[in-house]
């Protein structure tokens, strides 16, 4: 059996490529050429021109065929272009979910389809399972590391087709295995950035290519308290950087780009129990209205709430207790125990 997997040149998918050619799997390892990766070296990016170098010469090492992928442009208009428009207007988008909805696994898939391959794999933390109305999406079993979160996107085309040999392992296992394996990767620090930024703030990355306009920093009354220097720097329930001299510590509770607008306020102020839900990818069919755990952050617990649908084909997520700081742009994530059900993108917060 065949299996395309793509390899980033990290730990994590250079472990789930040798397990697989373990098990027997005919494997061929694919690096996307991104738009970061253009001279860019650094051994900590994924993706990075090192790291796609780091990638091939892993494949020779466990004995796989491997190739890149050049897919720059598509990742500037699904992921870079979506990211900087977001942020401008306040929103606060996931640009690894729009990755895996929009590049990652279909290329991957096309790729598998052109050549011959049964499976596609990635070094993600999760695990697919068969289910009585299709293939399944179900957390791995390391909590600190799981990925579920920014899988729901996932179709059932490419989730039926899906091996995580990554699942069922801890981040302390999988690095045990690559320095017994001997793999180059085993000691590579972990990627924390957002790939195409690399080590600088996103801010200073988005105000680069879209400069922000000056406007008010406005109390949760409207009074003016303050001046910020465009509404890409601030994120709902961030606290540094709004140079506010305050009595009490101030957050961002609400940003409005109608107005150009920053609200600061109280941190009881950032919690939120209700909000709406649009552009829904449904795993398991739901009744209306159902229970489930909602994250609305990848490293969160999910939380029990009550999801209800809308008639505009969108649902409301109601916490049965309010949670920190959800976001407009941000995923909810629904979950039934440890099953991914589906999810979707939270929209304008309701008052």
């Amino acid at each position: 059996m065949k299996v395309v997997i793509g390899m980033s040149g990290g730990v994590d998918s250079s472990t789930a490529a040798y397990l697989l050619k373990r098990d027997g799997y005919e494997v061929e390892g694919l690096s996307f050429i991104l738009m970061e990766a253009r001279g860019r070296k650094d051994p900590n990016m994924c993706c990075s021109a090192q790291a796609v170098e780091e990638a091939a010469e892993t494949a020779r090492l466990i004995g796989i065929k491997h190739s890149s992928l050049d897919v720059r442009a598509e990742f500037m208009e699904q992921v870079v272009e979506p990211f900087i428009s977001a942020y401008s207007k306040g929103i606060t988008p996931n640009p690894c979910i729009l990755c895996n909805r929009h590049i990652k696994f279909p290329f991957l898939l096309r790729e598998a389809e052109k050549r011959g391959a049964d499976f596609i794999s990635t070094g993600h933390y999760a695990q697919v399972r068969s289910g009585p109305v299709g293939a399944l999406l179900i957390k791995g079993i390391d909590p600190k590391k799981d990925q579920s979160y920014a899988l729901y996107v996932l179709r059932q085309e490419e989730l039926s087709r899906l091996i995580l040999p990554l699942g069922n392992f801890r981040k302390e296992q999988v690095r045990a295995m690559a320095r017994e394996f001997g793999l180059p990767a085993s000691e590579r620090p972990e990627s924390q950035e957002i790939c195409f930024v690399g080590e600088g703030r996103y801010a200073s990355f988005i105000g680069s290519l879209a400069p922000g306009k000056e406007g008010p920093i406005l109390d949760m009354k409207g009074n003016e308290i303050g001046k910020h220097h465009g509404i890409h720097l601030y994120t709902i329930g961030q606290r540094k950087g709004l140079g506010i001299s305050s009595p009490h510590p101030l957050f961002v509770v609400k940003i409005d780009p109608k107005k150009n607008a920053v609200y600061a306020g109280t941190k009881e102020m950032a919690f939120r129990r209700e909000f709406p839900v649009g552009s829904l990818n449904r795993l398991i069919p739901q009744k209306k209205d159902f229970r489930a755990g909602v994250k609305v952050r990848s490293m969160m617990k999910d939380e029990p709430a009550t999801v209800y649908a809308l008639d505009n084909g969108k649902v409301k997520v109601v916490y049965d207790e309010p949670q920190w700081a959800p976001a407009p742009g941000q995923s909810a994530v629904f979950y039934d125990g440890d099953i991914v059900i589906g999810g979707g993108v939270i929209e304008e917060i309701m008052e």
